[in-house]
């Protein structure tokens, strides 16, 4: 029998590895299910990985190339007169926006790493990509503390079920780049408000 060439069958694995964790958790991922989802024999899943971490680990890294790719893609941040805390506000209303489905999946995918020491170098990639991006504004300290107070406004959002308040994350990430404030602006919404 003639094996058929495809080229593309490693990436229909990570793929299908995405939409396993996406519909049944990391607890529903095995190579069986990968290779149900992707229509390829159990055989494609462990030649091209090994093991589910590898597998893990490609669909972290392709996850991580989505917000990451929102805030670099064509200079959304370019030039010293940006104003990142307006942008960056607004690039992450637009992330949370488009399918929940695909934002929680990249965060579970991300906390994985929490109990499979194997994500963890992937999972600080996302977080190095991003505060390389912002480092061009201000300095790395600071730009780490905007990512970690992303991460925490996108959990929030994520496990309260709240509308994303643009306003309230302007007015952190300001502070933040300000180096703290001592209290809120007047009118300044709380989190999780209307705004």
């Amino acid at each position: 029998m003639t094996r058929r060439y495809d080229p593309d069958r490693r990436g229909r694995i990570i793929d299908a590895a995405i939409r396993v964790v996406g519909r049944s958790g990391i607890a529903g991922l095995s190579h069986r299910t990968v290779a149900a989802e992707a229509d390829v024999p159990l055989g494609s899943t462990t030649y091209h990985f090994a093991s589910l971490d590898e597998l893990l680990i490609a669909a972290l890294r392709q996850a991580n190339e989505g917000f990451a790719a929102l805030i670099g893609d064509g200079g959304r941040l370019a030039g010293p007169g940006a104003d990142v805390a307006t942008t960056l506000a607004r690039l992450t209303g637009e992330w949370l926006a488009g399918e929940r489905t695909g934002v929680e999946l990249e965060y579970e995918l991300y906390l994985a790493a929490l109990r499979r020491p194997a994500l963890r170098p992937v999972a600080a990639e996302w977080t190095d990509a991003v505060s390389e991006i912002l480092s061009a504004h201000t300095d790395p300290t600071t730009a780490r503390a905007l990512v970690a107070l992303l991460d925490g406004i996108c959990l929030q959002v994520l496990l309260t079920g709240d509308t994303y308040d643009e306003a309230y994350a302007r007015e952190m990430f300001g502070r933040v780049l300000l180096g703290g404030g001592s209290g809120p602006r007047e009118g300044a919404a709380a989190p999780g408000g209307d705004g």
